[in-house]
């Protein structure tokens, strides 16, 4: 599949592959790589390339995930910089080039810790932000969080948490109906941090306010929220119909009936929606115990739910890999590759303000990309011009 390449040679040109570009599909396209950068692939530049041949493979934008707490075993809440590279090196090799680290409901103190290791890691370029999901929510909503640890959101608390990140903090999850909770909203948007709404109790006038408040996206929506209704359309209703919301979206089989995800992608449309994996350490691993922040989680047959507390039962996240979410995507839900690319990439880059380097497949972008075979799994990934899953042959 590929030619002998000299130890100087830097220039390397992916043939024969059908390529997600932003204007559409491209057959029998082609990349050129030069360092870590996507190159211009016209015109002689005098230097010698090595030629891989991809035919019969599709090859699209890295996926960026915007929602992610663990993998491989580990967990971003764990403070411990080796454990935190685990889950990210864990996600990379399922095709998850950029990620934002999301954390659990903590003690104040422990959460500033926990952000103090994980900015450090987003300026060595390891991640693309920290999202903070929680302590701010709902105790009617918690989901997977210790009821206990929860707090209204004092905008002096959140401030502390973004004083923590070091100008790293890229979202925050808020239910705007708690006391403080719109000025929290107003208070995120203003330090540039996006302001998402979840695990609320949000009715839908509450919902509205927070909007024009500043929130700009719906964390996991539909789960650990009101569902829609008739006389009571909640937060689901006001969240949909916003053109300023993107809806982040678990598409993993387990949180979201099929219907309800075509449900809510014919009405967001496809440049509103943001696939994420809301993953937890299991994810990249096999059935079994696994912590979750202070929690404990039970994994079986790959669906993870808290195993003792008030909150025993709930679903804890996924062990979802974005790779198989955008199978799904495309099999399953039958969206086409294109509409696929913007919920795994281009939509998550542009909110996490990445996109001038990640998200699609265009000249002078880092060279973050992901090979797929004809039933669209995962056969290879290149992040920064690097191979960390090499296609057979290569």
């Amino acid at each position: 599949m590929a030619q002998q390449q000299s130890a100087d040679q830097r220039r390397t040109l992916l043939t024969g592959a059908r390529i997600a570009r932003p204007s559409g599909v491209v057959e029998n396209g082609r990349i050129a790589i030069e360092g870590t950068r996507i190159a211009d692939d016209h015109g002689d530049h005098g230097t010698a390339a090595v030629t891989v041949d991809l035919s019969g493979h599709l090859i699209v934008p890295g996926f960026v995930d915007m929602h992610v707490h663990g993998g491989g075993g580990g967990s971003f809440s764990s403070a411990d910089p080796e454990e935190c590279l685990t889950v990210a090196d864990t996600h990379r090799r399922h095709g998850t080039t950029s990620m934002a680290a999301s954390t659990v409901t903590g003690d104040l103190d422990d959460l500033a810790r926990q952000a103090a290791v994980l900015a450090e890691l987003v300026q060595q370029g390891e991640l693309a932000g920290i999202h903070f999901e929680g302590p701010f929510i709902s105790p009617h909503r918690c989901g997977a969080h210790q009821p206990e640890l929860l707090r209204d959101p004092d905008p002096a608390d959140v401030r502390k948490l973004i004083d923590a990140a070091h100008g790293t903090a890229a979202m925050m999850t808020i239910a705007p109906e708690l006391p403080g909770g719109l000025e929290s909203v107003r208070l995120l948007a203003d330090a540039g941090v996006i302001a998402a709404i979840g695990h609320t109790d949000s009715g839908y006038d509450a919902t509205r306010e927070a909007i024009d408040a500043g929130a700009t996206v719906a964390t996991h929506l539909f789960n650990a929220m009101p569902g829609l209704g008739h006389r009571a359309p909640g937060p689901v209703a006001a969240l949909l119909e916003d053109e300023r919301i993107t809806v982040e979206l678990i598409n993993d089989g387990t949180h979201l009936h099929p219907a309800i995800l075509e449900m809510a992608f014919r009405d967001a449309g496809a440049g509103r929606v943001a696939f994420i994996t809301d993953a937890m350490g299991a994810a990249g691993m096999n059935d079994g115990m696994y912590p979750l922040g202070p929690m404990r989680v039970e994994v079986k047959d790959g669906v993870a739910r808290i195993s003792e507390g008030p909150t025993a039962g709930s679903i804890a996240g996924s062990t979802l890999t974005l790779d198989r979410a955008f199978k799904r995507a495309v099999t399953v839900d039958k969206l086409t590759v294109g509409q696929a690319v913007q919920a795994l990439s281009a939509n998550p880059a542009r909110l996490l303000g990445i996109d001038d380097r990640a998200g699609s497949l265009e000249t002078g972008k880092d060279a973050d990309l992901v090979v797929l075979d004809t039933a669209y799994d995962l056969v290879g990934v290149m992040r920064r011009g690097e191979w960390l899953v090499r296609p057979d042959g290569v």
